[in-house]
């Protein structure tokens, strides 16, 4: 079928890279907004545009707040499908536990619970018959923020990243899994394709015609990105091991009972409550033994996150970890106490080699760290990402456009029109997200949707309808020209992006000018990043108009010159 080795590696490249690209760069865009999930959190929630705040007392607020809290409606009915019998009355459910968890770039704080029901399972096996509760909260007063308020950044923006949204039976992770998986084989093979790396890397030539131009940009994003690419591909497939080998709940079922039964001995920490009544010593005292025994090491003393496990009862413990945002590794800086006392029952220990490994590759991946500067590293990694897909589709429809117009094949027209709807289609999703979420009103009618989905609606809705547009306006490509939909998109995101920053204004009187003089870079930031897109997005426009001008202006030309000579 081949006759080399390369043309064998070429094959592979191109076609997988073609078939995984589409999700490849959907996971990429979104995965460099999510290295500002909190900042683009805070645009969207104008009333959690404050600094970010330390863990605040468990005894005063966090334990009253856990109290007032109610399982959530849709863990309700999440669990409701796997039990027999309907579900007690939720304020009745007894409370079990209860977690906090906040970041440096988090002025709220999440927390959530953990209740009990007496209903047996549907399948023997489902050892999570219980429901959850969640709420945000503002941790200057205790307040909870109302349940609809859609967190773009971090609970849409960062999912898409690693599960396109898709929980049924984690196919969303299974399909990002496995381009991963096909990505790493599309740099190997990029790298034997493209051998000649440092001249590759150095050749970039505007000027030249869309297909030498697009693949010359298309190398040098490669070449420039690919210990970024080759990392990050790789370190995703390590953090989602588990769903993809969940070996630990299936063919080693009994090791796993074994080794949490082990732990417990070991650590000392209960796994099952005792089902004695105990009132819980003073938490806030908790953390302060903690934040004491992590001074003594040299380490910071933020808390980033705190569990309460089995309340109330005899058995009943806390758990208290450390930020960990001045070192890169996803650190484990846990200690527990005993609930009822505050004794300290147990202090993990140093890392093994191979965990502090495993925390350092996740931690490289998931960037808690304090350090704006690589963060910003990452944003122009991923993007490079998404520029290096991009132009492999606008390269291979180039590449056949001409010869599948003459043949009468539709195949560039079709690959064409999922490129628009992947490219520009998804930046005009975004900004649809973002213009709808300052469009709602803060209050709906009580017989609407929530915030939460009218946004999420919005987002699918621009995106198919790009979609159809970019499938109408293709058949221009079956005649080997350009596609209008990439201009008339480019206008769109311009448009839309501008928009965007302008009702930030209107809606919340946060402009650039407040926003920048005060310092409030989560906001500013992310008006300045819409406004760039805006930019970027008008010279597109412009320059495939002339290029579509240029390519009208050479067939007029060629057909003049044949009338002229027919006639002489």
């Amino acid at each position: 079928m081949f006759k080399n080795f390369g043309q064998a590696m070429t094959w592979v490249h191109t076609w997988f890279g073609l078939v995984i690209g589409f999700v490849l760069v959907v996971v990429f865009f979104f995965g460099s907004l999510s290295v500002f999930d909190r900042e683009i959190d805070r645009w969207a929630i104008p009333e959690s545009r404050f600094a970010p705040q330390p863990m605040p007392s468990f005894d005063d607020m966090l334990e009253p707040a856990y109290l007032k809290l109610l399982p959530h409606p849709d863990s309700l009915a999440e669990t409701k499908r796997r039990v027999i019998g309907d579900i007690p009355d939720p304020a009745s459910l007894p409370l079990t536990s209860m977690g906090a968890y906040t970041t440096h770039r988090d002025p709220v704080l999440q927390i959530f619970t953990t209740y009990d029901i007496p209903n047996k399972p549907v399948d023997a096996n489902d050892e999570h018959v219980h429901v959850h509760g969640w709420a945000t909260l503002d941790p200057r007063n205790g307040k909870l923020f109302a349940d609809d308020q859609q967190k773009i950044g971090s609970r849409f923006f960062y999912p898409l990243h690693f599960n396109l949204t898709f929980t049924w039976m984690n196919l969303g992770y299974w399909i990002v899994g496995f381009a991963a998986l096909i990505m790493l084989v599309g740099l190997i093979t990029g790298v034997v394709i493209h051998h000649k790396v440092f001249r590759e890397f150095f050749t970039f030539r505007p000027a030249r015609k869309i297909q030498r131009s697009t693949l010359d940009l298309h190398n040098m994003t490669g070449v420039l990105g690919l210990p970024f690419h080759f990392f990050f591909a790789f370190t995703g497939l390590v953090i989602f091991a588990g769903i993809y080998f969940p070996v630990t709940h299936s063919q080693l079922e009994p090791l796993h009972e074994l080794h949490e039964l082990q732990e417990e001995q070991e650590t000392g920490l209960p796994h099952d409550p005792a089902e004695v009544y105990t009132p819980m010593a003073s938490v806030d005292a908790m953390v302060e033994e903690a934040q004491r025994r992590w001074a003594e090491k040299g380490m910071a003393g933020e808390v980033g996150f705190l569990s309460v496990n089995h309340y109330n009862d005899e058995n009943g413990y806390v758990s208290i970890y450390r930020a960990g945002t001045d070192r890169v590794a996803n650190v484990s800086d846990g200690i527990h106490f005993k609930a009822s006392t505050g004794e300290v029952l147990h202090e993990n220990p140093p890392s093994t080699v191979v965990g502090s490994i495993d925390s350092f590759l996740t931690g490289l991946h998931l960037q808690h760290f304090r350090h704006w500067l690589l963060r910003w590293l990452y944003v122009l990694g991923g993007l490079m990402g998404c520029v290096c897909i991009a132009t492999g589709f606008i390269f291979f429809v180039e590449k056949r456009k001409q010869r599948h117009a003459k043949s009468g094949s539709q195949g560039s027209r079709v690959v064409d029109a999922l490129a628009v709807t992947t490219v520009t289609g998804m930046l005009i999703a975004t900004m649809a997200i973002l213009i709808a979420n300052r469009l709602l009103p803060e209050t709906l009618p009580a017989d609407w949707l929530g915030r939460d989905r009218l946004e999420r609606y919005a987002f699918w809705g621009a995106w198919v309808l790009a979609m159809l547009h970019a499938f109408v306006r293709s058949a221009p490509v079956a005649e080997g020209k350009l596609n209008p939909a990439w201009r008339e998109q480019s206008w769109a995101i311009a448009v839309m992006a501008v928009m965007a920053v302008l009702l930030n204004w209107i809606t919340t009187g946060d402009h650039l000018l407040s926003t920048i003089s005060a310092g409030y870079w989560p906001v500013a930031g992310v008006d300045l990043a819409l406004l760039t897109s805006a930019a970027v997005a008008i010279f597109a426009a412009k320059k495939l108009q002339a290029s579509m001008s240029a390519a009208t202006s050479s067939v007029a030309s060629n057909n003049m010159r044949r009338e002229i000579r027919h006639v002489s």
